[in-house]
C-alpha cells in the first residue's frame, strides 16, 4: 500500500483511525494484487467476504483473518471486540449465501454459525479468538464458510 495522505496509517495491535478507508485501500490492493498485500499487511490469511446487506440488499465487502478447516473458510465475528455482532454477520444470518476471495480464488459458499460442539476443535484454527473475545461479553461466533 503506498504511503499517501489517503491510507490510514496503522501497525500491529493498533486499530486504524479510519477503518473503512482502510479497508477500502485493502480491498483494492488485495484485487489488484490476487490477494498478495504489502506492507504491514504482508503475509497476513485475510480474504474477501462479500455478502448482501441484510436490510439494505446491496453487497457488501469485509476484510477478515481466516484459518482452513479442510477446504472450508474458518472466521470469527468479533468486530475488534464490539459489543454487537459486526454487520457482515448480522448479513450472514439474513442471507448465507456469500462470495469470498482469498488469494486468486473466488468462490460462492453458504455460511453457518459453527456449532457449540466444532467451537473447541476449529478455535485453534483461528487463535485470535481468544484475545478478541476477551474484550467483550458476547461470545464471538465461530463462521464455516463451505463452497456452495
Amino acid at each position: 500500500m503506498s504511503a499517501d495522505q489517503t491510507t490510514p496509517r496503522w501497525s500491529p495491535g493498533q486499530i486504524p483511525t479510519d477503518m473503512k478507508a482502510f479497508n477500502q485501500n485493502l480491498i483494492k490492493e488485495f484485487r489488484a494484487n490476487r490477494g498478495q498485500l504489502s506492507g504491514q499487511m504482508a503475509g497476513r490469511s485475510l480474504l474477501l467476504l462479500t455478502t448482501t446487506g441484510a436490510k439494505s440488499r446491496k453487497e457488501r465487502t469485509a476484510v477478515l483473518g481466516f484459518g482452513k478447516d479442510g477446504n472450508r473458510y474458518v472466521v470469527i465475528a468479533s468486530g475488534n471486540g464490539a459489543p454487537e455482532h459486526p454487520a457482515w454477520y448480522v448479513n450472514l444470518l439474513a442471507n448465507p449465501i456469500a462470495t469470498v476471495e482469498a488469494g486468486p480464488e473466488k468462490v460462492k459458499v453458504r455460511a453457518r454459525t459453527a456449532r457449540p460442539d466444532e467451537r473447541e476443535r476449529l478455535t485453534p484454527l483461528v487463535p485470535y479468538i481468544v484475545s478478541q473475545q476477551k474484550l467483550t461479553s458476547r461470545e464471538i461466533p465461530i463462521v464455516v464458510l463451505e463452497r456452495s
